[in-house]
């Protein structure tokens, strides 16, 4: 894992809080796209360095619209920059964590992605980002 890629939080509406974020960055998120297959639509913004990913659920089944069922707004995952995703999924079977999707799969902002369970990860959801070439 090479650096922290981008810290993903759970919104009701990213209208509401692109507005919010905008006001605390001073500026607008630089992305906004939906993942109809995870039932999700995000919006990225830059914070020197450092990207925050905004996640609103696109429907009632989606993995978002239950964890604010569940918990709310807030953190929901951290997402981690690798070189090669297949080979960390190997890695990382490996030291024993689960993996939820091992076949990398498209995600928001151009990445191949893989999440680890968080019953492994004292609680946080991790994210594998690999961009897409």
């Amino acid at each position: 894992m090479r650096k922290i890629e981008h810290i993903g939080i759970a919104v009701k509406s990213l209208e509401v809080s692109n507005a919010l974020f905008e006001k605390l960055f001073g500026q607008p998120p630089y992305k906004e796209e939906e993942v109809a297959s995870e039932g999700v639509k995000t919006s990225f913004f830059m914070n020197g360095p450092n990207k925050i990913e905004l996640l609103e659920a696109t429907n009632p089944e989606s993995p978002i619209a239950k964890f604010l069922e569940k918990k709310g707004e807030g953190i929901h995952h951290i997402a981690f920059d690798v070189n090669d995703i297949n080979e960390e999924v190997i890695r990382l079977k490996k030291e024993g964590f689960v993996v939820l999707n091992e076949i990398p799969k498209k995600g928001a902002d151009n990445k191949l992605v893989v999440f680890l369970h968080p019953k492994g990860t004292n609680g946080v959801l991790v994210e594998l980002c690999q961009e897409i070439k």
